[in-house]
């Protein structure tokens, strides 16, 4: 498996190349505006991009997923439930999508947007067993991302703790967690300077997840918020087509 990790300053953001170099095929998660670098990182990589994805429709930052499926021919991928004015492909909780021998398992983890998803991959290569979870700004490394840009606070974070604690803590511990943002980014409050993590780790001293019911994560995902990204409400909707 072809893995490589971006992490961007401007916006605080991390973006995602993977795939099968066996046979040529790749994924982009989450790109940010630059279009090119993509396209010139996945030559570099001997990688066609078969899908690129949002993990979700971004309130800091304009995402590039649109233009870059379109200037490489690649589908362009969000969950079904995306309120936008433009088509995708649509995919739901459980779906597989490959490129090669990488398989990517859709998971709706609703929380932080209602249309957020994680993806599940597994290099089957080497085993079935799945290596690392994209999460996103689902789960991040010291914390969870914030709930209140695309829905109330505490809908938001009812829907996150189901997604965190039904969906990704049932995984396994030594999946690797390789989140769509790191410290510095607004989206969070506790985050680490280093951006990957385990689920293993992370269940143990992931500040969110020490939550022991439903009401004392509300209460910490509504406390210490950090201020909204700048022009949020037109960045959402400019990345939905609006």
């Amino acid at each position: 498996m072809i893995f490589r990790q971006y992490l961007h300053e401007n916006p605080v953001a991390a973006s995602y190349l993977f795939g099968c170099g066996t046979e040529g095929q790749g994924a982009v998660v989450d790109p940010v505006d630059d279009v090119e670098f993509y396209v010139r990182e996945a030559e570099r990589a001997g990688l066609n991009i078969r899908y690129v994805f949002d993990t979700h429709l971004h309130a800091d930052h304009i995402s590039g997923g649109r233009r870059l499926a379109e200037r490489t021919g690649a589908s362009y991928v969000l969950h079904r439930s995306a309120d936008v004015r433009y088509t995708f492909h649509p995919v739901e909780d459980g779906d597989v999508l490959f490129t090669g021998n990488t398989r990517i398992q859709i998971i709706h983890t609703p929380g932080h947007t209602p249309e957020h998803i994680s993806l599940l991959v597994s290099d089957l290569r080497r085993a079935d067993a799945p290596w690392f979870v994209l999460t996103g700004h689902t789960l991040m490394v010291g914390d969870a991302g914030r709930t209140e840009l695309a829905s109330s606070l505490e809908e938001g974070a009812r829907d996150l703790y189901n997604s965190l604690f039904e969906k990704l803590m049932k995984l396994d511990d030594q999946i690797e967690v390789y989140p769509g943002a790191y410290s510095g980014s607004v989206c969070g409050r506790f985050l680490s300077g280093k951006p990957s993590s385990t689920i293993g780790f992370e269940r143990r001293f992931n500040v969110a997840l020490q939550a022991r019911s439903l009401d004392e994560f509300i209460a910490f995902m509504t406390q210490d918020i950090p201020p909204k990204p700048s022009d949020y409400e037109r960045i959402r909707l400019t990345n939905a087509g609006q």
